[in-house]
């Protein structure tokens, strides 16, 4: 790990030799001296400080203009101002400024040493704060969509725009394009990342249950109803509400959410007491709205609540050209999770992969990349043989090679030799390829064989 860089500002040698050789010694860091301010903005404009220890007087600057540039460049970086006298009205301005210390020369190392390790451990766990947030931004984030086809570029771009505001989200899709993770990408992106996404599926629920699920009860109001219970608008409240499925939800259903929609409260089921409420709300259907609209099994004022914006996932057999990316996705993903070391695919495979129109959409490559996993050899690439028998019944069947028992190897290496020569048209860079030996290897081989091609 790179030690901390100090700038030492100091404009008499001795001095800053001295502190300096402590510096490096006995805290730990990289220090770069300068005599001046011009030579100081230098060095924070091109390198990263974690400490500045500066003269409040050096040559042609001024300690606390310093202490401001620092600051700029690195919030959380160390200033300390020294000086040749204790003036205390300076002194509280540079601690107000932000500055860690103001000392005195000749200076207290043991002093200074204690307030260089307090600012070096808090400037440790802000980094530490920082990765961590790194990593759930990966695992919620804009990362966690997979493909970089035009198709999903045009989302990606969607979801950042949108993500800042608190407007209501329409995503359209089939069943299994990922509704639900752009849902999370969405909310992780958005002011509302440390509160919570509550998602519910709408499609999943009687008529009798999903009103109860999503504005809750008082005890009392139904048979069963032993105790009072949030419904899901409440448990998102600050957060977002993601609504799967949101054609299935039935009429009555429909004009109460309109109704949260339009107010910002609601009442639970058996209650009379409005609740008001802070939710950004996203739907989602794998069927257009706009003809369930048309069909009268959808309120057309709640469809136009919810779909302030739109966003259209396209079905995986239009961006085929994210499934060598997707595929390889989920094989880390299940490799990590089931302790294997599967290595790939090979170009069979994944030809058949490309050939397949998925009309599970990207749950169904990731299902069937997960079994294939699980079953494949450590080491070894998933093949033609790893696929569905449904799958693999689309692929040509290779050309085979009848070799009777007996036949030496040099004639059986021969006879495959001639035999893939003639499969790929006497095209001897492919044939080399084909056998996995060296162009050169091959043209040996057939002069030993007297192979004329």
């Amino acid at each position: 790990m790179d030690k901390p860089r100090a700038l030492v500002v100091e404009g008499d040698d001795a001095n800053a030799e001295q502190l300096s050789a402590f510096l490096e010694e006995r805290v730990g860091l990289e220090v770069v001296r300068v005599k001046d301010g011009e030579g100081a903005y230098n060095v924070l404009d091109s390198s990263p400080i974690s400490v500045v220890v500066t003269d409040l007087k050096a040559h042609r600057i001024d300690g606390l203009r310093l202490l401001e540039v620092a600051r700029a460049r690195n919030p959380e970086v160390c200033v300390v101002v020294i000086d040749k006298l204790l003036d205390l009205e300076l002194a509280t301005e540079a601690m107000r400024q932000g500055a860690w210390d103001f000392q005195v020369k000749p200076l207290n190392f043991e002093k200074l040493k204690a307030v260089l390790d307090r600012a070096l451990g808090h400037q440790r766990l802000v980094t530490d704060y920082s990765e961590l947030r790194e990593r759930l931004d990966h695992r919620y984030g804009l990362p966690s969509l997979t493909g970089h086809s035009r198709e999903m570029i045009t989302v990606y771009d969607r979801i950042r725009q949108i993500a800042p505001s608190r407007v209501t989200v329409l995503i359209e899709g089939e069943t299994g394009t990922g509704k639900e993770l752009v849902a999370k990408a969405i909310h992780h992106a958005s002011p509302r990342r440390n509160e919570r996404f509550v998602a519910l599926n709408c499609g999943a629920l009687a008529d009798g249950v999903i009103e109860s699920e999503l504005f809750g009860h008082e005890k009392g109001a139904f048979t069963g109803a032993d105790t009072t219970r949030k419904g899901r608008f409440e448990l998102a409240d600050g957060g977002t509400l993601f609504l799967d499925e949101i054609s299935e939800v039935s009429p009555s259903t429909q004009l109460k959410l309109l109704r949260v929609l339009e107010t910002r409260e609601f009442e639970r089921v058996g209650g009379s007491t409005p609740i008001p409420v802070d939710v950004r709300v996203i739907a989602a259907s794998n069927r257009p709205l706009d003809r369930a609209v048309a069909e009268g099994k959808f309120r057309e004022d709640l469809l136009y609540r919810l779909k302030v914006v739109v966003i259209q996932l396209p079905p995986l057999r239009e961006r085929k050209s994210d499934i060598p990316l997707l595929a390889d996705h989920f094989l880390r993903e299940f490799n990590g999770q089931n302790g294997k070391s599967v290595s790939g695919l090979t170009r069979g495979a994944m030809e058949l992969l490309m050939q397949h129109d998925w009309p599970g959409n990207v749950r169904e490559l990731r299902n069937l990349m997960e079994g294939m996993v699980v079953f494949g050899r450590d080491g070894k690439p998933l093949d033609v043989a790893d696929l569905p028998v449904e799958m693999r019944s689309n692929f040509p069947a290779p050309r085979t090679l009848s070799v009777v028992i007996g036949t030496t190897m040099s004639d059986v290496e021969r006879r495959v030799i001639e035999a893939t020569l003639k499969e790929y048209g006497y095209d001897k860079p492919k044939t080399a390829k084909a056998l996995d030996i060296g162009l050169r290897t091959l043209y040996r081989k057939m002069k030993e064989y007297d192979i004329d091609a």
